[in-house]
């Protein structure tokens, strides 16, 4: 049986579908962009601040579903520029340290919901 989850610590979906869908003990996190979710507003200012707060997002999601960062199992990252790669990764670790890291595909897209430059997914346990 699935069960949805939905977060206001995290922005609301804006589409038919959920913030996240967890099933047989695996949460799939929806792609977040860097909206804050008290202001409803983009957080564009650079790449280190977006990347922070689409992580911020994730971590509201999955922490609402009963899990943790430290149980992320895959993430998907898509991103407008291959060059903001690095500076993007600095962040990254932030987050994900060596020791629980998930397993990761970092892709170039042409374009972004918003315009965005990252979107991530992520799939957890619980």
């Amino acid at each position: 049986m699935k069960h949805l989850v939905n977060t206001p610590a995290a922005p609301l979906p804006i589409g038919p579908y959920n913030q996240a869908v967890v099933h047989n003990g695996l949460i799939f996190v929806s792609g977040q962009i860097a909206i804050d979710p008290a202001t409803n507003e983009l957080i564009l200012d650079n790449i280190e601040a977006e990347t922070h707060r689409v992580l911020q997002n994730l971590k509201a999601i999955v922490e609402a579903a009963g899990s943790s960062l430290e149980k992320v199992l895959k993430a998907t990252v898509f991103v407008k520029d291959m060059n903001l790669f690095g500076r993007i990764n600095v962040v990254y670790g932030e987050y994900f340290k060596p020791e629980f890291a998930p397993a990761r595909e970092l892709v170039q897209v042409s374009e972004l919901p918003k315009f965005v430059n990252i979107e991530i997914s992520v799939i957890a346990s619980i």
